[in-house]
């Protein structure tokens, strides 16, 4: 039996699968991330569960319950209100719980919308980092994109994606578009859905789109990767940085005073100043 993660439709519930459906059905117990979201696709399907709520804010309590029930032989099942379980979602926590027990953990795959908006960006799918929901303050949330910036100075070139809340979809395209600059971009809402929109142009356009009107509905933010010269400028820009500091300083002593400079993570500058003198 044991704890199986199911993924459900993200929109559209003609896209869950026959597994998951069963799944649903034969489960002990139906964790859910909110159980009232949850009852929508069991009715739809005629499927009557058990449920109980799993979110951010009962995991911790909750885990040693479900454990004791997997220990017994329960088949427990996990869902999300949308798409697939532990991804910007509970449950993490509980499958590393159920894992460090030695008890069964499977999975049944479905949508994403990540991966979903992707594949219909334009922009290059490989490689991607899904960073997830970023920080609601803008000082935190621009400080994350600033990490990012900063790790493509050291040599990150792929296409990052982003969970966003309709209502920060234009405040945060234009945080983009001032850290990453005119770079190409796509927001993708309503996936799987009837007024699903794809909206494709550079940062600042969107930024101005999404502030003229604002997006409705679950949105995922693209931004393509640098451009070659832009990204080769960036690694210049470091290797700059650090042999002129190397000159006068150790390694670990040019890398802090590079890092905290840059805002790059110091284990990156670290290592490239490691690169660097091995080349000399």
């Amino acid at each position: 039996m044991g704890l199986v993660l199911v993924s459900t439709p993200i929109g559209n519930l003609g896209d869950v699968s026959a597994r998951a459906l069963a799944a649903l059905r034969q489960a002990d117990l139906l964790l859910c991330e909110d159980t009232r979201t949850t009852a929508t696709l069991l009715r739809h399907f005629g499927i009557a569960a058990r449920t109980a709520a799993l979110h951010d804010h009962n995991e911790d309590g909750a885990i040693p319950g479900i454990l004791a029930r997997l220990r017994g032989g329960a088949m427990i099942a996990l869902v999300s209100d949308a798409g697939t379980p532990l991804v910007s979602d509970p449950g993490y926590r509980l499958v590393r719980a159920a894992i460090a027990e030695g008890l069964k953990v499977s999975a049944i795959p479905g949508a994403n919308a990540a991966v979903m908006a992707l594949t219909l960006s334009g922009l290059p799918p490989h490689p991607h980092l899904f960073q997830g929901f970023l920080p609601p303050k803008q000082a935190a949330r621009r400080a994350v994109l600033a990490r990012l910036r900063g790790a493509e100075q050291a040599g990150l070139a792929a296409t990052l994606i982003f969970y966003e809340a309709p209502h920060r979809a234009a405040e945060t395209l234009a945080d983009m578009a001032d850290i990453f600059g005119p770079r190409p971009a796509a927001v993708a809402r309503e996936l799987t859905k009837k007024f699903e929109e794809v909206l494709r142009d550079r940062l600042p356009e969107l930024a101005a789109r999404c502030a003229a009107v604002a997006p409705r509905g679950e949105v995922t933010i693209l931004v393509g990767p640098p451009e070659a010269d832009e990204a080769q400028a960036g690694v210049d820009e470091l290797d700059a940085l650090l042999k002129s500091a190397l000159r006068t300083q150790s390694v670990r002593e040019a890398a802090a005073g590079v890092a905290a400079a840059t805002g790059l993570p110091r284990k990156q500058v670290y290592a490239r100043a490691l690169e660097l003198v091995e080349k000399t």
